[in-house]
């Protein structure tokens, strides 16, 4: 049989360090805090205050079980290698050769989590598109983008609100708004913000020719409450009503209830037009403006905290675009900052994007580390 003693090891080692990065210890205290909390008779007295506790709880729980089990499964499988070779048993190899490598590939998908460093990275995230230059070929691109991230988000369990999209002259889209609701939706979005290059034979070309497109997508974490964080003074909105149109489906109305607010010290536009009334539109439309504005607000401290101490890591971004999507004459997606390229353009088009994203995750941690 096989020795597994170098393998075992290893295994152990990760295991100890997710108890580490994901601090076992404070997520127990964590937990003990908040089950007098889950249990106050009065708990759904405040709805809101009352979800934040359950979602903090459940996450934590979650927590720990997950990092209980992956010690579990290494122990189990210690003593299975132990047992083996006392009694020189070659039968259980391939139940062996299974367990470490299940093991491994858990312990991949959980070591994603120790690139997160935003204080919002756990957070729902707010996806805009906008078509770009490339007119009619730039607007498919954005739908196709959009469609990129509903699978993406299909994919991982994630939940969708479509609020708004804006469709094409001729095809695709100008804008969509969506969010996408999933624990670390944000965290691994936010390495989607930025303009997206397309190149390709143009499908809208009666001669064939290759077209290149582009699209912008921009991300912001979704927050329930920013009152604390964000003052928003109603004499700086315009606000605008109109007819609801496009891809949001049976759910979108055709009265007037769709709505539009301008923030015109800022000039950020926020629409929504999938709820029922005009009402939650606005509401709607409001907390996406809200969690714009406090985006915009962090982006200006940390602004202001470069310009006195110098800009913590460069960002390079070759041509003004961060991935190119090469279709013709060759198959290709290369991230510009991470330098991760694939040739399954279909498979990433289709949502298999994680590779990518992870290598940004990656990419951005080794810039922050000091040379």
């Amino acid at each position: 049989m096989r020795d597994f003693s170098a393998e075992l090891a290893d295994l152990a080692k990760r295991v100890s360090e997710a108890e580490k990065y994901l601090d076992l210890d404070g997520l127990r205290a964590r937990r003990a805090a908040l089950e007098p909390e889950i249990a106050r008779p009065d708990l759904w007295d405040d709805a809101d205050r009352a979800r934040q506790v359950t979602t903090d709880y459940g996450r934590t729980s979650d927590d720990i079980v997950l990092l209980e089990g992956l010690r579990g499964r290494l122990t189990d499988a210690q003593t299975l290698f132990q047992l083996a070779q006392e009694e020189q048993d070659e039968s259980v190899e391939p139940e062996l050769t299974e367990m470490v490598t299940t093991l491994g590939q858990a312990l991949d998908d959980l070591e994603v989590r120790s690139l997160f460093s935003g204080e919002h990275d756990e957070r729902d995230a707010v996806v805009d598109i906008h078509a770009g230059e490339g007119g009619t070929d730039a607007q498919d691109w954005a739908n196709i983008l959009l469609r990129m991230y509903l699978r993406w988000a299909e994919r991982r369990g994630f939940e969708v609100e479509m609020d708004e999209a804006t469709p094409g002259q001729e095809a695709g889209i100008l804008s969509a708004t969506i969010i996408i609701r999933g624990r670390y939706a944000y965290g691994l979005m936010s390495g989607e913000r930025g303009v997206h290059r397309l190149y390709r034979i143009s499908p809208f070309d009666s001669q064939a020719r290759r077209q290149t497109s582009y699209a912008a997508v921009d991300v912001v974490p979704f927050l329930e409450d920013v009152s604390d964080e964000v003052k928003i003074d109603e004499k700086d909105l315009r606000i605008d009503t109109y007819r609801s149109s496009g891809a949001g489906g049976q759910h979108v109305n055709v009265t007037d209830s769709a709505v539009r607010i301008t923030h015109l010290p800022t000039g950020i536009v926020t629409s929504c037009q999938n709820e029922r009334s005009q009402f939650q539109n606005k509401a709607r439309a409001m907390q996406i403006l809200a969690a714009k504005l406090a985006e915009r607000q962090r982006e200006e401290r940390r602004a202001e905290l470069e310009a006195i101490s110098g800009p913590q890591s460069a960002v390079s971004r070759a041509g003004n675009f961060i991935r190119a999507y090469v279709m013709a004459p060759y198959q290709m997606v290369k991230d510009e900052r991470s330098k991760i390229e694939t040739g399954n353009v279909n498979g990433v088009l289709d949502g298999d994007i994680d590779e990518l994203m992870e290598g940004f995750l990656r990419w951005r941690r080794a810039q922050a580390q000091p040379s």
